[in-house]
């Protein structure tokens, strides 16, 4: 993904966790924020320590960013998101993966309503 759609400042990461919109499943935590005037999305990826080292923890965030690029057109657009790795992320395939993100994303309803499960 492009820089344009990435949430990298700790001053934007903050004022996402303030405005305390979140949902979790076992693999994920989804914090948001509407942005009304913003022209797309943008993502800010969090993987801690417990889910392993550099390595691993990169390889987690490139699986992340992946789904997330396929995920690009069903992706509300007028807001900021945060995406939280827990450590069970780790042990899980790159299909997996995806799949609990997108269950995530549901529950924060920021998948468009015509996403369906057909179009992986």
């Amino acid at each position: 993904m492009r820089k344009s759609y990435r949430v990298k400042k700790e001053a934007e990461f903050q004022e996402v966790f303030e405005a305390r919109q979140s949902v979790a499943n076992r693999q994920f935590v989804i914090y948001q924020l509407e942005r009304p005037n913003q022209k797309h999305f943008r993502v800010g990826i969090s993987v801690g320590k417990k889910i392993g080292n550099a390595v691993h923890r990169n390889w987690v965030k490139r699986r992340i960013r992946q789904s997330l690029f396929e995920l690009k057109p069903f992706l509300k657009q007028d807001v900021d998101i945060l995406v939280i790795a827990r450590p069970m992320v780790s042990e899980l395939s790159m299909a997996a993966t995806k799949r609990h993100l997108i269950h995530a994303l549901k529950l924060a309803k920021l998948l468009d309503s015509d996403y369906s499960e057909e179009e992986k």
